[in-house]
């Protein structure tokens, strides 16, 4: 069993930044593997940035050059650093791990 809890979503105005955090526990010995989406109203989840299995990182074209996706072995945690929000990011943030493992979820909300 892995759990996974987000934290760091808030209100942000356009252009702002916001730094999320996940922390997992349980039966995890990587942060390899990790990633992370968002569901934003009337959508549907996508991936916005994951930790490969072999530690490389993708990215959502949408958020290229903006967000950067890290972690910490040690402390099992990944982060997503978020910059020049827009609008469109409003989303609730969710950490997730294969095969199924998904956190509570974090609301970001950008205002223009």
């Amino acid at each position: 069993q892995v759990h996974l809890v987000e934290s760091g979503g808030g209100l942000v105005q356009a252009e702002g930044s916001l730094r999320l955090s996940c922390a997992a526990s349980g039966r995890i010995f990587s942060i390899n593997g990790l990633s992370w989406y968002r569901q934003g109203p009337g959508k549907q989840r996508e991936l916005v940035a994951a930790i490969t299995s072999s530690g490389s990182t993708n990215y959502a074209d949408s958020v290229k050059g903006r967000f950067t996706i890290s972690g910490d072995n040690y402390k099992r945690a990944i982060y997503l650093q978020m910059n020049s929000l827009r609008p469109e990011d409003t989303a609730v943030y969710y950490c997730h791990k294969d095969p199924g493992y998904w956190g509570q979820g974090t609301q970001v909300t950008v205002s223009s």
